[in-house]
């Protein structure tokens, strides 16, 4: 994803790195968080893991910055459960737990459960129009130095959020290409914690596989 965004405009986007290291023995090398936020200049903010808020939280005037980091979520599949079908739980570098709109602890360790954070907000400046659309764009596939490849849509996601029931973000796996996640309606704060899962179907060549998601937030 690509990083915290806060940003004016009309799109807005954040890029998430995805890489599976895959070893083969004798083989070389929530109840979706929303609340409702005040009208004013139309703008976008979309954060993906690591973002920039200064001056606090948004619900009490923190204005959002712009970030450039790019997390990573990946996982080393052993050689004994290499293509067994059993999914393996990927971890991420990201370290975000509170949500950026009060602070909350939504989401667990990172370290521990691999959640990723995923929030922002659509404003514009009155009650009317069509609400923005959040998506996420990848490849057909991964792809390891060798060439080999493996399809985006071997990975999956739970979307979660402490105290919630419902994950604002529903839960889904990649397609090659872009898919919408997401419809936020105007003058709305989203939020949602996704914890990424290699699913582990195939037996595929050693090495190490990385692909890019790139999340968007887009306004009419």
């Amino acid at each position: 994803m690509k990083r915290a965004l806060s940003l004016f405009g009309c799109i807005r986007q954040r890029a998430l790195g995805l890489t599976l290291a895959l070893g083969i023995a004798g083989l070389p090398a929530a109840h979706g968080y929303t609340v409702g936020i005040n009208a004013g200049t139309k703008s976008l903010f979309l954060q993906v893991g690591v973002g920039t808020m200064t001056g606090g939280n948004f619900n009490n005037g923190g204005t959002p910055g712009n970030n450039t980091t790019v997390n990573n979520a990946s996982v080393t599949v052993p050689s004994a459960q290499l293509g067994s079908g059993a999914a393996q739980a990927m971890t991420t570098n990201s370290t975000v737990t509170a949500s950026a709109w009060d602070g909350f602890a939504f989401c667990n360790t990172p370290a521990t459960t691999g959640q990723v954070y995923v929030g922002g907000f659509y404003r514009v400046p009155g009650n009317s129009g069509a609400a923005a659309t959040l998506s996420v764009s990848t490849p057909a596939n991964l792809t390891n130095a060798g060439g080999n490849t493996l399809p985006f849509s071997s990975i999956a996601w739970t979307s979660s959020g402490n105290g919630d029931a419902t994950p604002t973000i529903p839960s889904g796996a990649f397609s090659s290409g872009a898919q919408t996640l997401l419809s936020v309606t105007r003058n709305t704060w989203f939020e949602s914690c996704l914890a990424f899962r290699y699913l582990n179907t195939q037996v595929v060549p050693a090495g190490t596989f990385t692909g890019r998601a790139t999340f968007t937030l887009t306004a009419p």
